[in-house]
């Protein structure tokens, strides 16, 4: 593997590992149904603010999510909404072993 692939390897697993969490899966989520405050998404996933602002933090890092702070809030939207197509492709794979698993039985 040349460098030029070994960096595009790593930038992938720096998204696939900022969403290897089921809370900040959630937020992914329920970002995908809009523009979501951190307030909101706080009682959301129902965690302490600075632990849900550490998962927006990974997810925003990892290119995910941006915010835009107006007021005394700051509001998160999905950067790339295909990230949604993640879902769908893991769901199939989830899916497709759950399948295979019950003709073993």
């Amino acid at each position: 593997m040349d460098t030029k692939q070994k960096r595009i390897f790593e930038n992938r697993a720096r998204v696939i590992k900022a969403l290897a969490h089921p809370t900040r899966i959630c937020i992914v989520d329920r970002l995908s149904q809009g523009e979501q405050c951190v307030r909101d998404l706080t009682a959301l996933v129902r965690c302490d603010m600075s632990t849900v602002s550490k998962h927006l933090s990974i997810l925003k890092n990892a290119g995910i999510v941006r915010d835009e702070k107006r007021g005394a809030c700051v509001y998160y939207t999905l950067r790339i909404p295909c990230i949604l197509n993640f879902f769908q492709c893991s769901d199939a794979v989830i899916d497709a072993t759950v399948r295979e698993y019950a003709t073993l039985e």
